[in-house]
């Protein structure tokens, strides 16, 4: 199974709240690139389906942190399946339609060549996270604590002030363990979801 087919699987399965369909539809609909796009210009999933693959990874380790028995029993974290999958699934629907193909020298055995490259080019400059939970909204309801996890998934590493990520992380643990999943699958890929045939 590849990443689009997984993240189709995982989003029917579990995201059945009204507008869940619609929103599918867009994802697969021809003004959205989310399963061709990358993730990223340079860094993790910067090739073709690299968006849909990091989302499909985000919802495994999102799902391996919550069924640790620490977070269970001591942090007291109990998440719907539902809950679950849209935060990890569409966290980053920001970035459907910000990358261009272009291209750009790089040296390759001591000779200049011409390389292709993805450029980062967004039309509606609405931020990160704000930008995905502004997409998701029109579609179907989302929770406070689904908004904030969303919203500051980018966690420390963003550019918002650390109180302001800080406060979020104490009032919405959601968004805690939503920022250290995704970091887990930027830093430490998966290899197996990095494909889209």
């Amino acid at each position: 199974m590849n990443a689009k087919e997984e993240f189709i699987q995982i989003y029917k399965e579990n995201i059945h709240r009204e507008g869940a369909d619609a929103f599918l539809e867009f994802l697969e609909g021809p003004h959205s690139d989310f399963f061709t796009a990358p993730a990223s210009t340079r860094f993790h999933g910067n090739m073709k389906g690299g968006l849909c693959a990091h989302s499909v990874h985000v919802y495994h380790c999102l799902k391996d942190y919550l069924d640790r028995q620490r977070v269970k029993e001591i942090y007291k974290m109990s998440y719907s399946d539902e809950t679950i999958a849209l935060v990890a699934l569409l966290h980053d629907v920001c970035k459907i339609n910000v990358y261009k193909k272009g291209t750009r020298n790089k040296k390759i055995d001591g000779q200049w060549q011409q390389v292709d490259v993805f450029e980062f080019e967004d039309d509606i400059p609405f931020g990160h996270g704000e930008k995905s939970v502004y997409m998701i909204q029109p579609f179907m309801r989302i929770t406070r604590e689904e908004a904030f996890a969303i919203r500051y998934h980018m966690g420390f590493s963003g550019s918002d002030p650390v109180n302001n990520v800080g406060k979020a992380f104490e009032m919405f643990p959601l968004a805690f363990a939503l920022s250290t999943a995704d970091m887990e699958a930027t830093y430490f890929g998966n290899p197996q979801l990095d494909r889209v045939d």
